[in-house]
């Protein structure tokens, strides 16, 4: 099984990703630009939001995803204290790594963690209805209001072949303030 690294942008903190995405999407949702803006303008922090304020994520099984290192630099950020969705940052650098929503079978990890080569082309936008103007310049990648159906049957396919199950990341242990 192929697999690829996702790494923060000094190096200390990796994951490893064995196999394919679920799927690679760009989210434009509230959440993500909201949390992405606050993300960006930490001291060093790469740039999280894309043309048209998107989120570029590839989405991973959970059980195809493991810490290679610096677990101790991965701090969770929440919009909201009892959110069940939750970014994880490498500390190190202040660098955004993935989005779990802690429910779930899967996680989206940004997109520029992964070498050029090892990016998947973005399949889709998705949330465009919480965008305040209009998308400029789509570069041909579908665009849809809500998760469209083929958003949410790859990630029941996904779930099925897991066996129904949603592992737990018990990697990450800070929080970001």
């Amino acid at each position: 099984m192929m697999t690829r690294i996702a790494a923060c942008q000094c190096g200390q903190a990796a994951l490893e990703v064995a196999g394919q995405p679920i799927l690679a999407a760009i989210c434009h949702c509230q959440s993500c630009q909201t949390a992405g803006a606050h993300l960006q303008s930490l001291e060093g922090a790469p740039p999280v939001l894309g043309r048209n304020d998107g989120t570029a994520f590839m989405l991973i099984r959970k059980d195809r995803v493991r810490c290679l290192r610096g677990a101790e630099s991965l701090a969770e950020y929440k919009l909201k204290p009892d959110s069940s969705t939750r970014r994880v940052v490498a500390g190190c650098c202040n660098t955004p790594m993935f989005l779990e929503f802690t429910k779930g079978h899967w996680l989206s990890v940004y997109s520029d963690r992964f070498e050029p080569a090892d990016k998947a082309v973005p399949e889709l936008r998705t949330m465009t209805r919480d965008l305040r103007r209009p998308i400029e310049n789509d570069e041909g990648v579908p665009a849809f209001a809500t998760h469209s159906p083929r958003f949410m049957w790859r990630l029941l396919l996904a779930w099925a072949a897991m066996g129904f199950r949603a592992p737990k990341v018990d990697y990450v242990r800070g929080s970001l303030r």
